[in-house]
């Protein structure tokens, strides 16, 4: 893959598992090809959360924020050998509590067999629940960028995952972009509360309203920034939705909780329609 977006279509960070989840429900083509972004790693393991992760609301799902996953070590060892083998174009999201963590991932990931790219998780609905670099200032989240590009080949995507703040939404995505992003992915999950008063990340179709007004704003503003919309994708209808206002791809997330077919079948449906996000209006 060379530094170009990948998509139309891929697997939203964290909503996909460890790409086995999804393998049953494939098809006869299975997973080849798919753009996976993994779930979140961090140079450590991180435990999930005894508590209930998960919460459906209305025209949403409520979820936990503090980024459980296996570790590098872990991951390197079985999770990306397997999706190597799968046929997966594999980004890795990465996040970590110093910008030197998020470094040192890259760099040891710029060595591994089959890394197409990264995704740099800046969007977290709440960074202190999520034990990350506060990266809220648009200054950190380029900073953060930066450091990312200086260990990862020039060749390969690099994602900056922005929060969906409408308010400084564009300023972050011209600050991660000068700073070395190929693209930005817009429409992380809202920041919410579960009914207990724990923080959770709220997406889903409820926060597609959110995402969409980003995505606008970032198109409009800044057209030379690949834009990956990410946010209550689930079908054709609402993909277009985004790639009519400039996005170039999207992200799948919360619907593959409902329908793990939700990716595939999309892949498939956009292809049928000859939609592609060089020219999404084609056959408008």
């Amino acid at each position: 893959m060379s530094a170009v977006v990948p998509g139309p279509v891929m697997v939203a960070a964290g909503c996909g598992g460890t790409g086995r989840e999804l393998a049953a429900y494939a098809g006869p083509d299975g997973l080849a090809g798919l753009v996976f972004v993994t779930r979140s790693l961090t140079l450590d393991p991180r435990p999930a959360s005894t508590d209930p992760r998960v919460a459906e609301v209305p025209g949403g799902l409520l979820h936990d924020v503090r980024l459980p996953n296996p570790g590098l070590e872990h991951f390197l060892a079985t999770e990306l050998p397997w999706l190597v083998r799968a046929g997966v174009e594999v980004v890795v999201s990465v996040a970590g509590s110093t910008m030197g963590e998020y470094a040192d991932l890259a760099r040891r990931l710029s060595r591994a067999p089959g890394v197409a790219g990264l995704e740099v998780h800046l969007g977290s609905p709440d960074d202190v629940a999520a034990g990350v670099f506060e990266t809220r200032e648009p200054f950190h989240a380029a900073s953060v960028v930066a450091a990312v590009r200086r260990e990862f080949p020039a060749d390969r995507p690099v994602l900056a995952k922005l929060r969906p703040d409408a308010s400084r939404v564009v300023e972050g995505a011209r600050a991660c972009h000068e700073a070395g992003a190929t693209a930005v992915v817009v429409g992380n999950a809202v920041p919410a509360a579960f009914p207990d008063g724990r923080s959770a990340g709220l997406g889903g179709p409820a926060a597609a309203p959110v995402a969409l007004r980003c995505v606008l704003a970032v198109a409009r503003a800044l057209p030379a920034v690949p834009v990956v919309a990410c946010g209550g994708v689930h079908d054709v209808a609402s993909a277009r939705i985004y790639l009519e206002a400039g996005a170039v791809a999207v992200q799948v997330g919360s619907a593959l909780v409902h329908d793990p077919t939700t990716v595939t079948r999309l892949r498939a449906d956009l292809a049928a329609q000859h939609v592609s996000h060089s020219d999404p209006q084609e056959d408008a």
